[in-house]
């Protein structure tokens, strides 16, 4: 018997994912899944460009304000959740369709999670004793003889991942790739991936610096001084650190210029597209659509219709 289809709709920040998921909603049977690790928080809504009520009454939103901005959403959350409302949204005869641009959460639905060891405090500080005294080189050679293939990907200078993988092997007896590797998925679903993305650079650059004027105009500062204005907001927080939300936050506490804030924000997220468009092309059984100049409403949904014919 065939899995039932799940749509994922990836893309870069910008590329008109929430306009196109709707648009779909129109003619297939689909419920949205946010994949998006600021989309959870209430009291973040302009500079998470969230989905208005308005839209979200037209078709059922999942996982979007569930938490507060002083609460942390881990993958394995996500994941846990994501698939629990895939089942749900299932056996109610329609289609889960998930929507967003944090890559990570979507690699976890695709490839699963390692059963890895939680963090150990003092394997920990036993790592940071050893950079002290060693330096960072020292614990990359470590990692070549244990476990070559994570010393592959991890660079000398990165030492959260360096003690992560050391800390694996040592709590284990196992090469944390090793552990990825043998991570199973057990999916209930078929997944259907689309990417959506302006196939030309500039439009999305474009985009980028007029949805965050756009923000702006709209009261985001606002927005983030009744996060600052709470008093349990800090700038370590997950929230804070979403792209935008960093920018604004840092420039209300006065660390620059009002007139520098659009320019470091733009920068940081026109990075974050670049990121997220890189993680997309690793995607080899993904379908491209290109969002340039209109939407492709109709090739998506001709797709979709001929993917999902047999649920």
């Amino acid at each position: 018997m065939a899995l039932p289809p799940a749509i994922l709709l990836m893309g870069p920040t910008a590329s008109g994912k929430t306009e196109l998921a709707l648009a779909v909603a129109k003619t297939l049977p689909v419920e949205i899944i946010s994949v998006d690790s600021a989309l959870v928080y209430r009291g973040m809504d302009i500079g998470t460009a969230k989905p208005s009520l308005e839209e979200r009454q037209q078709v059922p939103h999942h996982l979007i304000d569930i938490l507060e901005p002083t609460e942390v959403y881990s993958v394995g959350q996500f994941r846990a959740d994501a698939l629990a409302l895939m089942d749900a949204i299932t056996v109610r005869g329609n289609i889960p369709m998930l929507v967003g641009g944090t890559m990570l959460y979507f690699n976890s639905l695709q490839r699963g999670l390692a059963d890895l060891p939680p963090a150990s405090p003092s394997i920990r500080r036993q790592l940071d004793q050893d950079v002290a005294s060693a330096g960072l080189t020292s614990l990359h050679e470590r990692l070549q003889q244990v476990d070559p293939d994570s010393a592959s990907r991890i660079k000398p200078t990165d030492p959260q991942r360096l003690q992560r993988a050391l800390e694996v092997y040592m709590l284990t007896g196992k090469p944390m790739s090793l552990l990825i590797n043998e991570t199973q998925n057990n999916l209930n679903h078929r997944l259907i991936n689309l990417v959506l993305a302006p196939f030309n650079r500039s439009v999305l650059h474009e985009r980028i610096a007029r949805r965050y004027q756009k923000m702006l105009e709209s009261g985001f500062l606002e927005e983030v001084r009744k996060l600052m204005a709470r008093g349990d907001c800090h700038a370590a927080l997950p929230s804070i650190r979403a792209v935008g939300y960093r920018q604004a936050w840092s420039c209300l506490r006065g660390d620059y210029a009002e007139n520098e804030l659009v320019e470091k924000a733009v920068i940081a997220t026109r990075q974050m597209a670049k990121r997220q468009l890189t993680w997309c092309r690793s995607q080899r059984n993904a379908v491209w659509f290109d969002s340039s100049r209109d939407l492709p409403v109709a090739a998506v949904i001709s797709y979709l219709q001929e993917q999902c014919a047999d649920r």
